[in-house]
């Protein structure tokens, strides 16, 4: 195991109806900016809620945030942070919503284009404290540091990180689960199987509490995922599925150990050019890296198979088998993984290529996979 500091001071309230502690969490002193998607939190209810909790408080709303949060539309909140004294910030929504809503947070304090911060050029040195609201379990963005923004004018989804963005508080109630689309939850519960594949499936460092813990989280969700999906007003199996999320990417069980997250920075390309779920170019490339790498992540790809999909005494033959049985868990959870499913070819496997290229930018937990392996990983997918 590596050395490793972890760090995660934002405050859980988990349960049912955990939104009436909004009053008591919030500093009353604020002026706060409450911040929203395209309007989904006003016919389920949160909406409502939310107001309620922010009587006596002073607030402005900021609604709109694109499923892809845009710099576009967040640099115009932003204006308002300036414009307004806003000292705190209150997201309610899903992951996009959160991660915009960070990017608001730091993005007043960046001296410059504050699109510097997602291409490295600037660092994060302060932020607005914010809380939020999770209606929509997938990302983990509710206990981190990170965000992912995209800029639709050019084309790209970026992201970054700070710890200085991390929410103070979070509530999370499964109840608001209830109420979500099909893919919503499909594209949650991928997505958070993913993040932990990206911080488990490199290779052995001696650390099994974390590897415990990643493959119980990588159990959970194959089992609760269907389960969820086909019973959505079921609170355990809902409460499984928001918890699951939160711990796959908080920091715990990427303490220590070396990461990925080549699937991601390969999947955001997806996204950027062809709007693509983010959870869906997970479930496209993930498969491609397992079969590219496959030497590489030989040893983690045997101990995965053994631990978490029962494979009694895989061996390196049984990598094929690992990888079908990895996509055929996509496919139950209703997702499509391959690049033609979406109406994607060569022409943006090579502009993809291009990209990474162009940064001189090598992806993989030994910086390993560069243009060329990437090439690989996309044309197995088509």
């Amino acid at each position: 195991m590596l050395n490793f500091e972890f760090q995660n001071p934002t405050r859980i309230v988990f349960g049912k109806d955990q939104v009436s502690q909004l009053s008591r969490l919030l500093p009353r002193d604020a002026k706060i900016l409450f911040t929203y998607g395209q309007g989904s939190i006003k016919r389920n209810g949160v909406y409502d809620a939310v107001l309620g909790a922010l009587k006596g408080f002073t607030y402005v709303e900021f609604g709109g945030i694109e499923p892809n949060p845009s710099y576009e539309t967040l640099m115009k909140a932003v204006e308002i942070v300036k414009k307004e004294g806003i000292s705190f910030l209150l997201a309610v929504g899903g992951g996009s919503v959160i991660d915009g809503t960070k990017f608001i947070a730091a993005a007043p304090f960046v001296a410059g284009d504050p699109w510097d911060i997602l291409t490295g050029k600037a660092e994060v040195t302060k932020a607005l404290p914010l809380g939020t609201v999770l209606t929509l379990p997938a990302t983990g963005t509710e206990m981190n540091g990170n965000a992912v923004i995209s800029r639709y004018s050019t084309k790209e989804k970026l992201a970054f990180s700070s710890p200085l963005v991390k929410p103070v508080f979070s509530i999370l109630d499964p109840q608001y689960c209830f109420t979500l689309p099909d893919t919503q939850i499909s594209n949650g519960v991928v997505d958070a199987f993913v993040h932990v594949m990206e911080q488990y499936l490199t290779y052995p460092v001696g650390a099994g509490v974390q590897d415990g813990f990643s493959e119980s989280l990588l159990r959970t969700l194959m089992e609760v995922g269907p389960k969820v999906l086909h019973n959505k007003t079921n609170y355990t199996y809902a409460a499984t599925f928001m918890w699951a999320t939160t711990m796959a990417l908080n920091g715990l069980i990427s303490a220590g150990v070396p990461e990925d997250w080549s699937t991601h920075a390969i999947g955001h390309e997806l996204t950027a050019l062809h709007g693509i779920d983010h959870a869906k170019t997970l479930a496209i490339v993930l498969p491609g890296v397992m079969h590219v790498m496959r030497e590489n992540k030989k040893d983690k790809l045997i101990q995965y198979g053994h631990r978490v999909l029962g494979i009694q005494n895989p061996s390196a033959d049984n990598i094929d088998q690992i990888i079908a049985m990895t996509e055929a868990f996509f496919h139950a959870m209703q997702i499509k993984t391959r690049l033609s499913d979406y109406g994607v070819g060569k022409d943006t496997v090579q502009i993809i290529v291009d990209r990474f290229r162009q940064r001189n930018q090598l992806l993989g937990e030994r910086a390993d996979m560069g243009p060329e392996v990437i090439e690989k990983v996309l044309l197995s997918r088509l």
